[in-house]
């Protein structure tokens, strides 16, 4: 039987395989995505300086979403985040998807970054 600690292992061992690739600079920051069953986050991380330029997520009051662990919390999450990094001057980001297959919340997240303007 498959636990949800060895789905997590293996997503983390995805993930590791993935940031030995990808790395954010201030020009084109990684737009890193953490998801969790009640909650989704997002981050416009500069590894070179080791600095989160902006984030959201759907514990923000700003955003005002009831339920965090459904596709249209995504969808907010995707153009909240594309949103404050316009306002940083960000147009160009590196997706890093945590690990997690893209589909349901993190295929929604992207989608509505990109449809808010950001360019990955």
């Amino acid at each position: 039987m498959i636990t949800k600690a060895d789905k997590n292992v293996a997503r983390k061992k995805r993930h590791a395989r993935v940031r030995r690739s990808v790395i954010g600079t201030a020009e084109r920051p990684r737009l890193n995505v953490f998801r969790s069953s009640k909650h989704i986050y997002a981050q416009l991380i500069d590894d070179v300086n080791g600095v989160t330029i902006a984030s959201a997520s759907s514990m923000d009051k700003e955003v005002g979403i009831e339920n965090g662990g459904n596709v249209e919390a995504a969808k907010a999450i995707g153009e909240a985040i594309a949103k404050r990094g316009s306002e940083k001057g960000v147009k160009v980001v590196v997706f890093d998807r945590g690990g997690y297959l893209y589909h349901g919340r993190v295929k929604a997240l992207a989608d509505a970054a990109r449809e808010a303007g950001l360019e990955f």
